[in-house]
């Protein structure tokens, strides 16, 4: 396959292509590198990759439509793996037109490159978030998602519709995956993991939220990989019995579907700081605090549809994924 692969100086992009890259595939990667988080980690990541021949990178913010239109032309690219959006549910409440340029107007520019030059697999990020305020858990693509709780989820949402117009509309094959709490080495530095170890090992209060009544469904970010790279194989395909009398929220009569990509084993915020606590050998100083808008209380994936799909089963515990972590974590900033 010659895949290109958006947002791919990202925390998830970076681990997609290189798996990929290990399995013999060409991969173009597609990043603005902007200043959302410490650009010389987006760019350490890249250097993970650019040693690999059959690796290329083109700077380059999705949102710029003769850009896109010009790389689509000259890639003759086989399937596109996007990752690249503009993340955070708080910042989303700072900086919502962040979000409209990167996550709707940039996924509007991809979904046409692969339209126009005969894409066979479009696969791409969704999240967890999207469930907003469902409260029946654990939470299944078969239920409505349609009540998100931040203009990040509301996004995210509008991207799954999107895709399934242009499934619908040209026969293009769309997959979205609904992403649960990623965590894992080259993380992002303002997901509570990273914040609460640097805190941690600084000697600074760690700021837990709801009063630390939440639960998170903890992925690592090599089961997502495991999981992207599976679904990327299967070009999507209509559902032969979709009812359009009592339409599935997952499926659809054209090549789209949606699958939640998750551990399917929610923690306790309580849990996952005593895990990162015995990983770090330091006790955490708690600062409890009330929710913040635009989260939710607790996530968890049902995953059933897409182990039956392509035979997914996370791997990793939480206990050793934060283990994976921190030695990265002490390592990469000494």
């Amino acid at each position: 396959m010659n895949i290109l692969v958006t947002g791919v100086a990202g925390f998830i992009g970076m681990h997609v292509a290189r798996r990929l890259l290990q399995e013999g595939h060409t991969v173009v990667g597609l990043d603005n590198l902007n200043d959302y988080y410490e650009v010389a980690l987006k760019q350490a990541r890249l250097g993970q990759l650019a040693d690999q021949p059959r690796f290329s990178f083109h700077l380059l913010d999705i949102s710029d439509a003769p850009g896109m239109a010009s790389l689509f032309s000259g890639g003759g690219f086989t399937h596109v793996v996007h990752l690249a959006a503009q993340a955070g549910v708080r910042h989303s409440l700072k900086n919502p037109l962040a979000y409209v340029n990167a996550n709707m107007t940039g996924f509007a520019h991809v979904l046409e490159g692969c339209r126009h030059h005969e894409i066979n697999h479009l696969v791409y990020a969704s999240t967890s978030s999207v469930y907003g305020t469902n409260a029946r858990l654990p939470f299944s693509e078969h239920d409505p998602a349609d009540h998100p709780a931040s203009l990040y989820a509301a996004t995210k949402r509008a991207n799954e519709l999107m895709a399934h117009s242009y499934s619908h509309l040209f026969g293009l094959p769309t997959t979205g995956l609904r992403f649960f709490t990623v965590y894992g080495p080259w993380g992002r530095p303002d997901m509570a993991y990273a914040l609460f170890t640097r805190a941690i090992l600084e000697n600074r209060p760690i700021q837990v939220f709801n009063q630390g009544r939440m639960r998170r469904d903890f992925t690592y970010v090599d089961d997502i990989v495991e999981g992207v790279v599976r679904v990327l194989a299967k070009p999507t395909k209509p559902n032969p019995a979709f009812d359009r009398l009592h339409p599935d929220p997952a499926s659809s009569d054209a090549p789209w579907r949606i699958y939640n990509l998750g551990h399917h084993q929610p923690a306790s915020l309580e849990t996952f700081i005593g895990i990162l606590e015995r990983c770090l050998h330091k006790k955490a100083i708690c600062e409890y605090l009330p929710m913040q808008s635009g989260d939710v209380e607790e996530t968890f994936a049902g995953i059933a549809d897409l182990a039956e799909a392509v035979g997914y089963q996370p791997q990793t515990s939480l206990e050793t994924g934060l283990e994976r972590f921190v030695s990265w974590y002490r390592s990469y900033y000494s």
